[in-house]
């Protein structure tokens, strides 16, 4: 039978997605301000260029820069609440499974 999560319990799962919001908000900062200074220094070297250019280069950074947040994010909301450990392997609880360890 699978342990209990930590995050079941509402009090810890309110301050463990109290935390991941708060990361997200700064990584979104940081991510404006990224996006900033990219474009601030393509418009210094390239010049006269489509707005789109911009646009796209703005789009890319900062979706995978926020896409990349948001995964760690989940990782360290994971494995800073212990969510991680509460988590079984049944194939190793039932015999010729075919695991050698």
């Amino acid at each position: 039978m699978a342990n209990r999560s930590p995050l079941d319990d509402p009090a810890s799962s309110a301050h463990a997605w109290a935390r991941y919001r708060k990361l997200m908000r700064w990584m979104g900062a940081f991510t404006l301000a990224v996006v900033g200074i990219a474009l601030y220094a393509l418009s210094r070297l390239e010049g006269s260029v489509p707005i789109h250019f911009y646009i796209a280069t703005a789009l890319g950074i900062g979706a995978a820069m926020m896409l990349m947040a948001a995964l760690m994010g989940l990782v360290f909301l994971s494995s800073g609440t212990g969510h991680d450990e509460s988590v079984s392997d049944l194939d190793d609880d039932q015999p010729g499974s075919g695991r050698n360890r």
